[in-house]
Parts: structure tokens; C-alpha cells; sequence
């Protein structure tokens, strides 16, 4: 951490974004929810493995939560730069099944600006991020406490999956209940009507930006092929022998060392050479990932999925302020969408990846392997994106001002 030339800020300036309302309200509803999505997430994968023992199935698992995004997120980013986010968020999670995969995602993402001042934003992502991984952090292990619960008499109908499910349904209510009472500071909209142009203008955007472009690419090859996560069920049952309980703390343990970094990073903000460090800790990321696979005790998985957390966490707070300050107000429902779609690409239809090439060679080589890839495309983008390796400060003024910014070619109206 210290060749990005952090400094120590002062104890006022380590909660900024806390002092608004509605960011405390809109992080405490993103808490409740992501904790039930991810307890939901440990107990559907235990019982698909649990009644296939097939790695195939679990990556079709993730196939079916990535196609619903491929194809409503671009038009779901359009929707979140002229329509009121608030309400697109709320429409997403009581349609939960329908639509949440793609339209809450941008909404979300490009929400933040409006909750908090611009001096503040930096600030206001990493705390976010470190109530995502907090979250995360819980999540799985409580999934899988839950998911081994005894229950008995009347609510032993609902061992096992049931009682997650349950319990997810509920975390939902408390998130529908927190962003209804957001009062969202108004941002500019964009007022063009539907159309392919405006659908697409996000992609021409981010294709043009080369450091965004870099930035967002990098995550979606180096997660794709380095992605274990859809693989912890085979590695609980039939290599670790740990359970479901063990899956759970397998599932938390990335989400641990993201945490200790994220928080870190609040008192230790990065102020220098920004892409240079993602660069170094997407390469991180590959080796650790290596070592899980190659891991045949409990403990070792543990610290091998601690380290890739925490070198995925600068990665992810470089990349969204990356995202958000080098893009226009009125763009960045648009360019969260393709934002999302990488990282769809990555999380979803990586997990698909996982579960054929884990089917084809076996859930250590498939893990191993792609560990490997994620290191050969760290190399290659340091090469290919010099933009992003020279990436400095992450400030709005610095950002918008560089040629990496004023190198786009979307006309902003």
C-alpha cells in the first residue's frame, strides 16, 4: 500500500459521505438485501450440488441469472439516465424475479452521485464497497448456518433451503421500505427518447474512453477466468470434506479480506499511481486464486480466498470511481449499464465458464488454469491499456480534464 503514496487522513474526513441521510439509509438497505441475496446464493448451491453432483449444472445456474441481463441491461441504463432511479430501484425488487439482474444494477450504481456532494464521492465508494463486503462477509456464513439449522415440529417443513429462502424474502422488505423513503437530490436527465442510438451510446462511450474501457475489461477477463466461487460447492463436498457449513466460510472468506482492505482504504485513501495498483493487485488475484485450487486443507483455501478479496477490493474501488468521476452526470446510467454487463459477464457467465471447464477437466485444474489466464491477461493489459497503467489520481477534476477522458467521441446533449 505504500507505493501508492497514501496519507493518513483526519478522523472528520473518514465518514463524509455518512453525513447525508439518505447515503446512511440507501447503504443500510444495500446491507439487508445483499446479506439475504448471498444467503440465498450458498443455499440454492448446495442443493443443486447436493441433488445433480454435477459442476455443469452449477455453471447453467449461473447462465440463467446471465442472460437476463445480457439482454435488458443496455436498455436498463438508458432507463436510469431519464427516469427517476429511486423508483427504478423499487420497481426491480418487488418484480424481483422479472427484472432486478439488469435494471437495479445501473440505477444503483449511477444513484450514488446523487446522495452525496461530488467532494465527497470517493469517500462514499469505498464505504460502499466496505458495506458490500461486510455484507458478503455474512452472508454466506450465515446461509449456511441457517441452511444446517435443526428444526423440528412444525417448522421442520422448513429445514434446509426453505428457512434461507425465507429469511432472504424478508431482508427484501427491509430494502423496499429503506429506498421508498430516499428524498434523491435531482441530477440532469437525459431527454432523449428511447432509441438504438441512445441504448447503445454507453458502449460507444466506455469504447472511446480507453482508460474506462481498459479498467472495466480487465475485471471481466481476469474474473472470468479466475472466478471460484461457482466452484466452492465441489470444493466443499468432495475435496475440503467441510459441509455446507464449510461452504458458507469458504463463500465469506473473499468478503473478509475485501473488508480489512476497504476499511484500510478509508483511512489510508489512495492518492497515487491508482492504476498501476489495480494492475498489481488483478495480478495478485490470479496467483491467489492458484493457490486455492491447489489448496487440500480448510485453513489454506481460507487464507488463499482471504487474499484474493482483498486484492480484488482495490481493483473494484479504482474501477467505480473510475467509472462514475471520468463520465458525465447524465451518461452514467448508461455507462453503469455496460459496467454491469461486464461484470455480469464475469460473475454470471463466469460462473457458467467455471462449471464447463470444471465438467471438462476437473474442479482443481479448471481453477488453477484460470487463475493462470487471469495472470497472462493482467500482462497484456499493462501492455495494451498504457492508459490505465498510467491512471494517477482519482479526482473528478484530474479525470474529466485528462486526454483519457476528452478522447470520447460521444456527444453529450
Amino acid at each position: 500500500m505504500a507505493d501508492a503514496a497514501t496519507t493518513q487522513t483526519s478522523p472528520a474526513s473518514i465518514a463524509l459521505a455518512f453525513q447525508s441521510r439518505d447515503f446512511r439509509r440507501y447503504q443500510l438497505a444495500r446491507f439487508a438485501v445483499i446479506i439475504g441475496a448471498e444467503a440465498q446464493t450458498v443455499a440454492v448451491a448446495w442443493q443443486i450440488y447436493q441433488l445433480t453432483h454435477s459442476a455443469a449444472m452449477l455453471g447453467f445456474t449461473g447462465l440463467a441469472l446471465f442472460i437476463p441481463g445480457l439482454i435488458f441491461v443496455l436498455p436498463a441504463g438508458h432507463a436510469a439516465d431519464r427516469y427517476d432511479r429511486r423508483l427504478l430501484i423499487l420497481a426491480c425488487y418487488v418484480l424481483q424475479f422479472l427484472a432486478s439482474g439488469a435494471f437495479s444494477g445501473p440505477a444503483s450504481s449511477a444513484m450514488v452521485p446523487q446522495l452525496v456532494p461530488k467532494e465527497h464521492f470517493v469517500n462514499a465508494v469505498t464505504w460502499g464497497a466496505t458495506t458490500f463486503q461486510t455484507a458478503n462477509m455474512i452472508g454466506p456464513a450465515l446461509g449456511g448456518i441457517l441452511f444446517t439449522l435443526p428444526l423440528r415440529g412444525r417448522l421442520a417443513p422448513f429445514h434446509g433451503a426453505p428457512i434461507v429462502f425465507l429469511f432472504t424474502m424478508a431482508a427484501m422488505l427491509i430494502f423496499i421500505a429503506l429506498i421508498a423513503s430516499l428524498h434523491i437530490r435531482p441530477g440532469i436527465a437525459d431527454s432523449r427518447a428511447f432509441s438504438l442510438h441512445t441504448v447503445f451510446a454507453g458502449l460507444r462511450y466506455v469504447w472511446s474512453a480507453k482508460l474506462l474501457l481498459g479498467s472495466i475489461s480487465l475485471d471481466l477477463f481476469a474474473v472470468l477466468l479466475g472466478g471460484a466461487v461457482n466452484l466452492m460447492p465441489i470444493f466443499a463436498s468432495d475435496i475440503l470434506h467441510c459441509g455446507p457449513s464449510g461452504l458458507g466460510m469458504l463463500r465469506a472468506a473473499p468478503s473478509v479480506g475485501a473488508l480489512l482492505v476497504s476499511l484500510t482504504l478509508v483511512f489510508f485513501p489512495l492518492k497515487r499511481r491508482a492504476g498501476a495498483m489495480m494492475l498489481t493487485c488483478v495480478g495478485i488475484f490470479g496467483i491467489s486464486t492458484i493457490a486455492f485450487g491447489l489448496a487440500r486443507s480448510l485453513p489454506l483455501a481460507l487464507f488463499a480466498l482471504f487474499i484474493v478479496g482483498a486484492s480484488d477490493m482495490i481493483s473494484v474501488v479504482v474501477r467505480s470511481s473510475l467509472l462514475q468521476l471520468a463520465t458525465p452526470p447524465e451518461m452514467r446510467g448508461r455507462v453503469s449499464a455496460v459496467n454491469w454487463l461486464f461484470i455480469g459477464a464475469s460473475n454470471e457467465f463466469g460462473e457458467f465458464e467455471s462449471g464447463v471447464t470444471a465438467y471438462w477437466w476437473g474442479a482443481v485444474r479448471a481453477v488453477v488454469i484460470g487463475g493462470i489466464g487471469s495472470l497472462m491477461v493482467t500482462g497484456a493489459w499493462a501492455v495494451l491499456f498504457p492508459q490505465l497503467r498510467r491512471a494517477d489520481k482519482l479526482t473528478a477534476e484530474s479525470l474529466l480534464a485528462s486526454p483519457i477522458a476528452q478522447n470520447s467521441q460521444e456527444p453529450v446533449e
